[in-house]
């Protein structure tokens, strides 16, 4: 008989695109719950592209950021459990090394790593509906691990329909929008205030879920530097709602 594994305790980050800094906020977000006396767990889900670093290990930029933003004595491996050499969608890099994605491995993995806290944040990988393999992809994948969703919003030209659509897909794969974090992605954004005011008017109040904070563009955009922008009470009624 299959066990059914045990329901994780945490958030699934998700993105409107790719490279809007979901990484950064993530980071962030493990510092600001780690202030609230949580034992975060930051998993960066699949990362495709790595660099050398100076010890001769290769690893993933964004997987390295999460690992130096963790307390928990997470190893490069448990932070990001499937990593490939190939900047390019996970499916064609795993594809280029001839390598599978597993699904029940990954998963397993994503478990694993989680259980080393008491609060998972699993980041995807670019926007909601990445291809893993065919009939599988991220969206399958906050599914599966059955995690209410944090939306990093990228404020750059088009963000308010890019954020709606996101929305609404996850709303229709029956999971639910815990909240969202707005990034700005482009230094040059016009009408940021109007953009945010469109953002909540669809998403806190039509949907119910809150603004977690607002990160501007950083020089240093550091954990620490980035959770300084996050809100406390919304992080703390988030928490709140995971144990309802």
């Amino acid at each position: 008989m299959t066990a059914i594994p045990m329901p994780l305790h945490g958030f699934f980050i998700t993105g409107t695109d790719t490279e809007i800094g979901k990484t950064c906020v993530t980071a962030g977000l493990t510092r600001a719950f780690d202030a609230l006396g949580r034992h975060v767990t930051p998993i960066k889900s699949l990362a495709a592209g790595q660099v050398r670093g100076a010890d001769g290990v290769w690893v993933n930029e964004d997987v390295a950021l999460l690992h130096a933003a963790q307390s928990e004595g997470m190893t490069l491996d448990e932070v990001g459990p499937l990593q490939f050499r190939e900047p390019c969608a996970p499916h064609i890099a795993a594809r280029l090394e001839g390598r599978a994605i597993d699904r029940d491995a990954l998963l397993a993995a994503i478990r694993g790593a989680a259980s080393k806290g008491d609060l998972a944040l699993v980041e995807g990988v670019g926007g909601f509906r990445v291809p893993l393999t065919d009939g599988w992809d991220t969206a399958d994948l906050a599914v599966d691990l059955g995690l209410p969703v944090v939306l990093v919003v990228g404020l750059r030209l088009g963000c308010i329909n890019h954020a709606l659509l996101t929305v609404e897909a996850v709303l229709a794969r029956g999971l639910r929008l815990a909240g969202w974090v707005a990034n700005t992605a482009d230094p040059h954004q016009p009408h940021v205030a109007d953009n945010l005011a469109a953002l909540r008017a669809r998403i806190d109040d039509a949907v119910g879920a809150p603004c977690w904070g607002h990160v501007p563009r950083l020089t240093d955009p550091s954990p620490a530097a980035v959770a300084a922008h996050l809100a406390p009470p919304q992080l703390l009624s988030a928490l709140n709602a995971l144990k309802a």
